[in-house]
């Protein structure tokens, strides 16, 4: 399978299993797991070279995190799903416009395959 490096619009979002387990804390294996995955639409997936389960490195202009990508079919093409979390906070920048919160929705990313034998 070829892989391509895409650039896609990254739409952070709060997610219904996320709130729940905000309840038990942000410490645990569960959580992590919840904000260290992506959803992308399944030709997005194709066009990137990955399948749902593979890791994907994600890069703003910020900053780069690996994430675990899963098939999203009703994430739109072009846009990846992103749990709000740590990981997608060093993706977003400093910057609040005086809001208290950075801007996570509308992010240009670039998300690229990572090779299984390669460090991330």
């Amino acid at each position: 399978m070829t892989r391509h490096t895409k650039r896609f619009l990254m739409n952070a979002v709060r997610t219904t299993r996320q709130g729940q387990q905000i309840n038990v804390g942000k410490d645990g294996a569960e959580y992590r797991e919840i904000v260290e995955t992506l959803g992308m639409h399944p030709d997005d997936l194709k066009a990137v070279g990955a399948i749902s389960g593979d890791s994907v490195r994600v890069r703003s202009e910020y900053g780069e995190v690996t994430f675990k990508c899963v098939e999203a079919k009703k994430a739109p093409q072009g846009m990846i799903i992103v749990p709000y979390g740590p990981p997608t906070c060093r993706l977003m920048g400093r910057y609040t416009d005086g809001t208290g919160m950075p801007t996570s929705k509308g992010w240009e990313v670039d998300v690229e395959p990572v090779d299984s034998d390669s460090p991330a």
